[in-house]
């Protein structure tokens, strides 16, 4: 039998158990002086390489949020489950001005691009500046950070996904009881299925709303067939917002190096 319960503060941790992921978020103030602080509530936002962004939420009081705001920039760090009394540390709330960091395992080193230093012993970074905040009711604000740098250590780019995981070991936020006792799992292992596009039931023939000229409706049909569709309706979209009726050619070629260019649509293999 299925049954509502209430919903309380911090609902998605209470009785639901919504795996989040683990991150350090290093700032600085205005004087130079470092925080650090784990967020769970961290989203990709924009999914493009021309612009890419992360979603982060925060209170709106934290050092954390306060630091962005001010200097416009932070580091999310990836920790591994080895470190998870370490990430608990950073949580303790401290006065302001006070380094988290002095009471961890946790080493600082110079960032790539952006000013707050990220952590040597996490082997993931995103590097980030504030694209925009904004803030939700009393307590709440949430960032949504411009990536500057994505950073991983060396040795993770010389195996598989698969393996790339386990190295990484990360932990896994699975919620607390009483804002005291927290409850963690670690990716130490996965599993992979392998995607396979739908059953090939007869050429479909494709939607199209606006007027095509040869060469692009050409260039659509060698895209794998089963995101053909998709690309049209991205692509009429842009176009019709650009205040045209027509897709040329050029500006096909044009949305499609800016929006799924080639390492794009090689991860849709037509079999």
């Amino acid at each position: 039998m299925k049954k509502i319960i209430p919903i309380k503060p911090f609902w998605y941790s209470d009785i639901l158990v919504i795996p989040k992921v683990v991150t350090i978020i290093t700032t600085v103030n205005k004087q130079g002086i470092v925080n650090a602080a784990p967020y769970s509530l961290l989203v990709p936002y924009d999914i493009m390489h021309n612009r890419p962004q992360v979603l982060v939420g925060m209170r709106k009081f934290s050092h954390t949020y306060k630091n962005i705001v001010a200097t416009g920039e932070f580091v999310v760090n990836f920790p591994s489950a080895e470190f998870l009394e370490d990430v608990m540390e950073t949580s303790r709330f401290y006065r302001e001005g006070m380094c988290e960091l002095d009471h961890t395992k946790f080493t600082s080193i110079a960032s790539q691009k952006v000013s707050p230093p990220s952590l040597k012993e996490c082997k993931q970074h995103i590097e980030c500046t504030l694209h925009k905040n904004f803030e939700i009711g009393p307590t709440q604000a949430k960032v949504i950070g411009d990536i500057a740098a994505i950073v991983v250590d060396e040795d993770l780019l010389l195996v598989n996904r698969g393996e790339r995981i386990s190295r990484l070991n990360l932990p896994v936020y699975l919620g607390d009881e009483k804002r005291k006792y927290f409850y963690y799992s670690t990716v130490k292992s996965s599993m992979m299925i392998e995607h396979q596009p739908p059953p090939k039931e007869g050429e479909e023939a494709i939607t199209l709303k606006l007027e095509w000229d040869e060469e692009a409706l050409r260039m659509l049909s060698e895209i794998p067939s089963f995101v053909q569709q998709m690309v049209a309706e991205m692509v009429e979209d842009l176009v019709t917002k650009e205040g045209s009726d027509a897709v040329t050619h050029e500006r096909f070629i044009q949305l499609m190096k800016e929006y799924a260019p080639g390492e794009v649509l090689e991860r849709f293999e037509d079999e």
